[in-house]
């Protein structure tokens, strides 16, 4: 599976932006697509992950103003993201495993990632 990610950018605090990220290569057999983000001198943190066809999981402090979602006849995940605050400024990745995990959170478990995208929320 190959992903690529679209497009980041500014955006004021209490805005919103969406993030895609289109798969390619047998992504019809890819259990778990999601979101991880890394702020600058910090690790890599999970942000949302959509099992295929079932129930999506977001990290707890982006639950309610975030929404993962797939679009599976295009390959394409989304994130969207609303009420930002200037904690969320960070790089942005997409992310893909083949099969599921329950440690789905753990940026470990991810075989394939997009090249990342860079959001900036100023406040």
């Amino acid at each position: 599976v190959q992903l690529q990610g679209v497009w980041g950018g500014l955006v004021q605090a209490g805005g919103s932006l969406r993030l895609s990220c289109a798969a390619s290569g047998g992504t019809e057999n890819t259990a778990i697509m999601g979101w991880f983000r890394q702020a600058p001198g910090k690790e890599r943190e999970f942000v949302a992950a959509l099992r295929s066809r079932t129930m999506p999981y977001y990290a707890s402090d982006v639950k309610g103003r975030f929404t993962i979602s797939r679009d599976y006849a295009k390959n394409t995940v989304y994130l969207q993201m609303n009420s930002l605050k200037s904690e969320d400024t960070a790089v942005y990745y997409c992310t893909a495993r083949v099969r599921w995990s329950v440690a789905y959170y753990d940026y470990h478990q991810y075989e394939e990632w997009g090249q990342g995208t860079l959001v900036t929320v100023s406040s």
